[in-house]
């Protein structure tokens, strides 16, 4: 192989990488759909949802941005009345993942007082789409 097309081969997959780079940049911490999920109060440490809605986060015990999405969810549901703050670790329950189609941690789900999830958040939400999402409840 010629060290020109070695070269153009390499620019080429830099280029791919920093278009998948800025893609998966601006989708994080976006709000998405809820879809047709429901969250079983069960699958948490404490089975009681609030009685507006509740803050589902769903993080590992690896997970480096986990504890500031934590921070951020748990002051937002204490400046929220009937909002909860509830967390799923994933480290221990690997099956969770699979049931409601978490690929990364942090995820935030968004679940009403009959346990529907109404929205979902990859990475971490700001307080404006928490509270965009919220007065969809």
């Amino acid at each position: 192989m010629s060290p020109a097309l070695a070269l153009g081969i390499a620019a080429a997959l830099l280029v791919l990488a920093t278009g998948i780079g800025v893609v998966l940049r601006r989708r994080d911490g976006r709000r998405r759909d809820g879809g047709a999920l429901r969250f079983d109060p069960a699958d948490a440490v404490t089975s009681e949802l609030g009685s507006r809605a509740t803050l589902v986060q769903f993080s590992t015990e690896m997970c480096a941005r986990c504890p500031q999405v934590r921070r951020l969810l748990g002051s937002y549901a204490d400046d929220h009345d009937g909002l909860a703050h509830v967390e799923v670790d994933l480290t221990h329950r690997p099956d969770l993942s699979a049931r409601y189609k978490v690929l990364q941690t942090p995820t935030t789900f968004v679940v009403d007082g009959a346990g529907a999830v109404r929205a979902r958040f990859h990475g971490a939400p700001t307080r404006h789409a928490l509270t965009e999402a919220l007065t969809a409840v």
